[in-house]
């Protein structure tokens, strides 16, 4: 028995953190079947030592004083019974006040204004002998590169990265111990424009922060003697202007190498509220991949395109030789064989570069990102594909989940998912990456959170941005469209947009177990639900603007507000389930939370009475609304939810198992057909591959989530709507569900303490499995079917238990271990053929077609149809069409069971 993977609040690597008493996490690994935790031993320093009675080994308290700034520790962790001492893990703060510092921002005085060539800002140190350790302290407005004595310091890109700045400015942490040394150094930091005064969103505006860039810099020394020397930004330090003549993270980056460095000019100090100033909580982005180029060709109008196979953000990274000029143009697809650039809009997202001779050169930029597949070059003979490479950047986040089945579609599209997640995680949660937009929509991260929390360990990146959230949070509790808010207007209040407050937060701790988070964000939680309150009529929401189900596939092209679910209807239903979840967390918290049970209550009453019918119509009759009232228990009898669950049944199925949900429905519409007692529908319609739905953009070739259901018409034309990406993670929500209900790993209960293994398979898989490396380590779940039988392999790591319910079969609790169950396949078990010969017959006739033509059962699919009397009377072929809408897109198990009716 072992303990292993020490962490601190949500750290992988924890320099420069920003808090002295940081939580501590480990897992345990041992073989003993029978082994629990009774205690915890933790030491600092290899000299004291405090034990704990305690089962937990996640996030428990720091049980020492405060470590001061600038301060290095070392812990060792071991658990009882019988534990050994972890491996030493060191934890070091960052400067936790603002007395800490002693530099001062500074900005080029007469140089690197808006328009103007990206400055340098310089300070030569002489250092004495003896260096022991060397900590820099930086951060801008803008962005920085720093380099010591011609060395890269850090590999961070684009940092400090986008925060609310007005509020929270993060700093970073670097060790340069190895890069100094005795006598002169050389300090140097590239300024960019980044999110602090380049353009934002589609309006043109730019410079929303401030006009000027600027630095601050804190360089401590340590030296053998224990003495420390501190050179901090001050007006002794320079500026010159760099060979980077524009830079634009919308626009790109152009590049002149034939300009020299100008003549040192002077900085001045500009005035900053230092008390902004933040530790990281998450991983900075970096360059996380390198993909090579897999096509060179021209195209129809000569020009050189390029293919990396993969729609990726980051930038093109080129060798050329005998070059003069150069031009990198991006874009995620192709339209009649030329770069699709019309859904950029106005981001030009091009990189120039000017050389100075004809040697052979490597380019890239360093101050821009782009969001692209495909890239056009200009200015290269004989460009080849060895010469070219995509490098990948983001937030470079822990993966945490996987999942993998017999649908090579299926399996497709999930990576599509993790795809579209690494493009948009750049260090705010984006809803796309290539056009004049790239913003923390609250929506797109709401809904997909759940998703992310399984795939990457995403807890300090969200926390960051949620402190983000409540920072430009309004007075009145309303949440701003995006985050950070960079959108005049006043007043925001839209339903699943701002509901992000509440459902984020919850998320993270369900995920992570980190009740912390829901500390720090009550104030923002318990604001939102009261604004929304304030805004009911009669107990519902009504009027007023709000998004809706956005992007309805229904909804025309310039219309995206357009969804069949009715607004008010959504608004409602959000406002029951954010105040049921403030209620929780405040009981979580030990606070009073009934004043919000109450609300919760009285607004479900209130649902029920003015948008649902005795009979369980919902209004609108879309399949968003019966969705959220089926999750939700927004429908007081079993009658009505039984019915409910029915017409949602009977919309899936009348619509040719096409999606016909935009944001809001989309991550729930499988839960709820689930839940209603119809998986099978949910599994025909996650694996539709007409349009609209989740495998038709696999069908055409997409290498990440789209914005919209048809972003690419069939035809391989763009779609026609002005805001088309082909990069947005929000309707890849559904992937949650794959990893909790197909594969059947789930949370029990907060951070995994309890894990809930309840797989539901289904014929058209033969095999599923998710595994997630959660908090206490890797847990897996993965079934397959074979030979008329079923096995469940499920592997609990220490500290967990599992509730199992194996398909067909019992209901178990076990401990930490590996486990497994053979069984009958309960797809094709005759308790289920008997269950589904009695519908044949019943108005649920269709339901017993699409079960037996998936179970590939030719003979009783075709009696369905016989017996249904509804389509004897169609010639074969018109019949296989209407088979294949109601079980596979493909029509031919359907086809098959026609080959036995007769001519």
């Amino acid at each position: 028995m072992s303990v292993t993977a020490v962490r601190f609040e949500h750290h992988d690597r924890a320099l420069g953190i920003g808090t002295g008493s940081p939580r501590l996490s480990w897992q345990v690994r041992t073989d003993d079947p029978g082994w629990a935790q009774t205690a915890y031993e933790v030491e600092l320093d290899g000299s004291r030592r405090v034990r704990v009675d305690s089962s937990e080994q996640v996030l428990v308290p720091w049980p020492f004083e405060p470590l001061p700034s600038r301060t290095s520790a070392s812990v060792r962790v071991r658990v009882e019974p019988g534990g050994e001492w972890s491996e030493p893990v060191t934890v070091e703060t960052g400067l936790l006040r603002p007395g800490d510092w002693s530099a001062k921002f500074v900005s080029p005085r007469a140089i690197g204004g808006i328009g103007q060539r990206a400055p340098i800002l310089t300070r030569s140190v002489t250092l004495r002998s003896g260096i022991v350790s060397a900590r820099l302290y930086a951060t801008a407005h803008g962005v920085y590169t720093a380099t010591i004595n011609g060395t890269r310091v850090g590999d961070e890109v684009l940092a400090p990265g986008w925060t609310s700045y007005e509020h929270r400015l993060r700093y970073q942490t670097h060790d340069v111990t190895s890069l100094l040394r005795e006598g002169t150094n050389d300090v140097e930091v590239l300024l960019g424009n980044g999110w602090y005064r380049g353009r934002l969103a589609w309006t043109g505006r730019r410079a929303l922060y401030g006009d000027r860039l600027a630095l601050l810099a804190q360089l401590e020394v340590t030296y053998a003697n224990g003495s420390t020397e501190v050179i901090g930004t001050d007006e002794q330090w320079s500026a010159s202007e760099s060979r980077i003549v524009s830079d634009d993270l919308y626009d790109g980056q152009h590049t002149d190498l034939t300009l020299g460095s100008s003549a040192g000019s002077q900085v001045e100090v500009v005035d900053a509220d230092f008390g902004r100033l933040v530790a990281p909580e998450g991983p900075p982005v970096r360059i996380t991949d390198v993909v090579p180029a897999v096509e060179v060709w021209s195209s129809p109008s000569g020009k050189t395109l390029v293919d990396f196979g993969q729609n990726l953000v980051g930038w093109v990274r080129l060798r050329v030789r005998d070059a003069h000029e150069v031009t990198v143009r991006h874009a995620e697809v192709l339209e009649n064989g030329e770069l699709g650039v019309r859904p950029l809009r106005s981001a030009k997202a091009t990189d120039t570069y000017v050389l100075p001779g004809r040697t052979e050169t490597v380019l890239e930029p360093s101050l821009t990102f782009h969001g692209f597949r495909y890239a056009e070059v200009s200015g290269v003979d004989d460009l080849r594909a060895e010469d070219l490479e995509a490098v990948v950047v983001h937030s470079d986040l822990r993966r945490t989940g996987w999942f993998s089945c017999s649908d090579p579609d299926l399996e497709k599209f999930h990576e599509n998912v993790v795809w579209g997640m690494r493009g948009n995680f750049l260090d705010v949660p984006t809803d796309c990456p290539q056009r004049d937009e790239r913003l923390g929509w609250t929506g797109d991260i709401q809904v997909f959170s759940p998703t992310a929390s399984f795939l990457f360990d995403s807890a300090g990146f969200l926390r960051s941005w949620l402190a983000d959230l409540a920072a430009d949070q309004r007075p009145d509790g309303a949440v701003p469209f995006v985050i950070p808010d960079v959108l005049p207007g006043d007043d925001p209040a839209a339903t699943a947009w701002g509901d992000a407050a509440v459902i984020v937060p919850w998320v993270l701790y369900q995920r992570f177990g980190d009740a912390e988070v829901l500390a720090r964000q009550f104030d923002s939680m318990r604001g939102w639900v009261d604004k929304i309150a304030s805004l009911t009529t009669n107990g519902v929401w009504s009027g007023g603007f709000q998004f809706g189900d956005w992007l309805d596939p229904a909804a025309p092209p310039d219309d995206p507000f357009a969804a069949k679910a009715d607004h008010d209807v959504v608004a409602t239903a959000y406002l029951v389930r954010s105040a049921e979840l403030v209620a929780r967390a405040a009981e979580v918290l030990g606070r009073d939370g009934s004043a919000y049970a109450e609300l919760a209550a009285r607004t479900r009453e209130a649902f029920a009475r003015e948008y649902v019918t005795e009979s369980g119509r919902v209004l609108s009759d879309a399949p968003t609304v019966y969705a959220q009232a089926i999750e939700w228990a927004l429908l007081p009898t079993g009658a009505q939810r039984s019915r409910a669950g029915q017409r949602l049944a009977d919309l899936v199925r009348t619509n040719g198992f096409r999606i016909a949900t935009g944001f809001v429905g989309t991550p729930l519409i499988t839960d709820a057909l689930t839940s209603a007692g119809y998986p099978h529908l949910a599994y025909r319609l996650l694996l539709e591959r007409g349009c609209p739905s989740w495998l038709y953009p696999v069908t055409m070739g997409a290498t990440t989530i789209w914005e919209r259901w048809d972003s690419m018409l069939p035809d391989g034309s763009i779609n026609p709507g002005e805001m088309t990406s082909f990069n947005h993670y929000a309707l890849g929500a559904v992937a949650d569900w794959m990893h909790r209900t197909v594969a059947g790993l789930a949370p029990g209960s907060p951070g995994y303490r309890e894990m809930i293994v309840r797989p539901v398979p289904n014929a058209a898989l033969t095999h599923a499995a998710a595994r997630h490396e959660t908090p206490f380590g890797e847990a897996s779940v993965a079934w397959r079917r074979d030979g008329g039988r079923f096995t469940l392999d499920v592997v609990v790591p220490p500290g967990v238990t599992a509730k199992v319910q194996v398909p067909g079969g019992e209901k178990v609790e076990v401990r930490h271990g590996k486990h497994s169950w053979t069984v009958t396949d309960p797809c094709l078990g005759p308790q289920r053929v008997r269950t589904v010969r009695e519908l044949i017959g019943s108005p649920r006739w269709e339901d017993a077609v699409s079960l037996l033509v998936s179970h590939g059962i030719a003979d009783d699919a075709v009696d369905a149809a016989q017996r249904a009397g509804r389509y004897l009377d169609r010639p074969a072929p018109e019949l296989a069409d209407v088979l294949a809408m109601k079980t596979l897109s493909d029509g031919s198990t359907a086809k098959r069971a026609l080959e036995k009716l007769p001519e």
